[in-house]
């Protein structure tokens, strides 16, 4: 479902407020009507009255309103499934999450810096498909390749160092499951010309086996590795902070006590694009780093995809309208028949 319309939406917002408003001004009549009436009068007064209709009255006149809001929006229900085809690479992006990726040398951090130049990534692609694996001494597939970007956005936004059993780095394990990732993809879809490409984001501090055999097999099954380093070369410690409060407690230390410093590691990550075929970039300041990568991308070989996407959008507004109207009518018969 999309909407026409969606700022519409906000003034849904206005209905709790206007709740609060009537229950506190009841409050306040009722105060004033004790002042006036003993228990016993007011009843008498009440005689005929139904409690439960004026309850249903305004229940059905917000149910009626929010139904409305609703309908000015334009809700837009696709009612049909085509196949949609489209032009690009297979890409797959490797984000490191080990506890290097914490430190401050790039604001906010290496990690929420990686994670928003991704997000730029996935917004200037076209017709690519992407998806994504997270590592540090172990690696998983967060996101499968898919055309869908808002669902990768979705994995990228909750990728957390704190998430991955280790904090530690090892390369080989994202080569290796960007490996079984293709291949899984090779099984479940008819294959294609699109060159495929696996793009490690890192500051390069490698503590795990030897990747060369991982990017051997890469290189046998045609797939490029890219990298972009993150970080400076002058270096940075690696905050703490406490969970519940967000508060700084402290810098991560070594078993001996001293106060780490994790530096951009370029030397390794340019050792892995050059086995991997692909080149090295680096995340600085600016934007320069992720804008390369992508100006290479559309040098490379395309191929066409495949995927079922909802079409031929139509408004539905009506059904929620008539349903407003109803509720409306509901509650002003019987504000009618309590006036009466």
């Amino acid at each position: 479902m999309i909407w026409e319309s969606p700022a519409f939406l906000w003034l849904l917002l206005l209905i709790p407020a206007a709740i609060a408003g009537i229950w506190w001004y009841g409050k306040k009549t009722e105060e004033q009507r004790s002042k006036y009436f003993s228990k016993d009068l007011f009843k008498k007064l009440q005689k005929g009255f139904w409690p439960l209709g004026d309850r249903i009255k305004m229940i059905s006149l917000f149910v009626g309103l929010s139904l409305l809001v609703l309908a000015v929006a334009g809700p837009k229900v696709g009612t049909e499934v085509r196949e949609v085809k489209r032009q690009g690479v297979d890409l797959l992006v490797a984000l490191d999450l080990s506890s290097s990726m914490n430190a401050e040398d790039v604001k906010p951090s290496r990690l929420e810096k990686a994670k928003y130049e991704i997000s730029r990534l996935v917004d200037r692609l076209k017709g690519d498909r992407v998806g994504l694996i997270i590592f540090t001494g172990d690696a998983y597939l967060q996101a499968p390749m898919t055309l869908d970007y808002s669902a990768l956005r979705l994995f990228l936004n909750i990728a957390d160092t704190d998430q991955m059993p280790t904090s530690t780095t090892d390369f080989s394990a994202a080569m290796e499951t960007a490996l079984r990732a293709y291949n899984a993809t090779e099984d479940e879809q008819s294959a294609t010309d699109a060159a495929k490409v696996l793009l490690i984001i890192s500051d390069g501090e490698n503590h795990g086996d030897s990747y060369s055999e991982a990017l051997t097999q890469l290189n046998e099954n045609n797939i490029s590795v890219y990298t972009l380093g993150i970080g400076t070369r002058a270096g940075s410690t690696i905050p703490i902070y406490n969970d519940d409060s967000g508060n700084l407690i402290g810098y991560k230390r070594d078993k001996e006590g001293k106060v780490i410093t994790t530096r951009l590691q370029p030397e390794v990550l340019r050792d892995i694009a050059q086995q991997g075929e692909g080149e090295y970039y680096e995340i600085r300041g600016g934007n320069e780093g992720i804008d390369s990568f992508l100006g290479r991308l559309d040098e490379l070989q395309q191929g066409e995809f495949a995927s079922q996407e909802y079409a031929d959008f139509k408004n539905q507004y009506q059904w929620l309208a008539g349903a407003g109207l109803v509720f409306l009518l509901v509650s002003m018969v019987l504000n009618n028949y309590r006036k009466s």
